[in-house]
């Protein structure tokens, strides 16, 4: 296993929490609007030749919330300050989610700040055909069994999230929640103007879906290939939202081929 740490940087006026593991030039992770689940298969391969940056997100447990974020704007602010503190720009990406959402408004605001991006089921834009999941009208435990194709046929799902669930687990997803909601409610999970300022912005990108995703439509992925020229679609057939922990060899080869690319 590759080694990791988790360690507290003084950025953008707070102390931020944040994991860092492998070897190689950095690789910066946006987790999505549940948090970051813990070191799993797909961070071992890719920390293999790179050194993965994982920021945990103000509001989550580990990182103060801060008070002025208020959106997810914001929040692309506040990560971008981070990047520019630790001089780590321009960086390459990879956001799951939310996380795709915080990784297209801090594209938008500074198309210098990234080399290449990746994004995993990002959500940030009205789909251009169906909606992206009320997850809120869920309870947690149904929540995360929506993010995934098939429980049952993803060991690390169940690994990570099979056994009841402790109170200490429980705060924690209640807690993403309740700052995703904050930051996303209204509109629903996306930015009306992100689509517009995406427009013309250079940073190759690549735009991953898993087939069987309940969580984020196919139209997302549509609408974000409409607004950034050039940008790659990657489909991957068998898995849900999450493609990382359903079916880490695939991710591990599309990425590492459009990264190196």
């Amino acid at each position: 296993m590759a080694s990791f740490i988790e360690e507290t940087v003084a950025a953008a006026g707070v102390e931020l929490a944040l994991l860092r593991g492998g070897s190689g030039k950095p690789l910066l992770i946006l987790h999505d609007e549940l948090g970051y689940p813990g070191w799993m298969a797909w961070n071992e391969k890719l920390a293999q030749d790179r050194t993965l940056l994982i920021p945990l997100q103000p509001g989550f447990g580990k990182t103060p919330r801060i008070d002025w974020i208020r959106s997810y704007r914001d929040l692309a602010g506040f990560y971008s300050q981070v990047l520019r503190e630790l001089r780590l720009e321009p960086i390459d990406v990879i956001g799951f989610s939310a996380g795709g959402f915080i990784a297209a408004e801090m594209a938008a605001a500074d198309p210098r700040i990234f080399s290449r991006m990746v994004l995993v089921a990002p959500m940030g834009i009205k789909p251009t055909d169906g909606e992206i999941m009320d997850i809120f009208a869920l309870t947690v435990r149904n929540h995360l069994l929506a993010t995934v194709a098939d429980a049952a046929k993803t060991p690390e799902f169940t690994k990570i999230y099979g056994a009841h669930m402790t109170p200490e687990q429980f705060e924690a997803f209640e807690d993403a929640r309740s700052e995703t909601a904050r930051l996303g409610w209204e509109p629903f999970m996306h930015n009306p103007s992100l689509s517009y300022l995406l427009r013309g912005m250079k940073i190759p990108t690549l735009l991953m879906w898993g087939m069987g995703d309940r969580i984020v439509p196919r139209g997302c992925i549509d609408a974000y290939r409409a607004a950034i020229e050039g940008a790659q679609i990657a489909l991957v057939e068998g898995v849900g939202h999450r493609p990382e922990m359903e079916n880490p060899a695939e991710f591990d080869r599309i990425v590492r081929k459009f990264l190196a690319a």
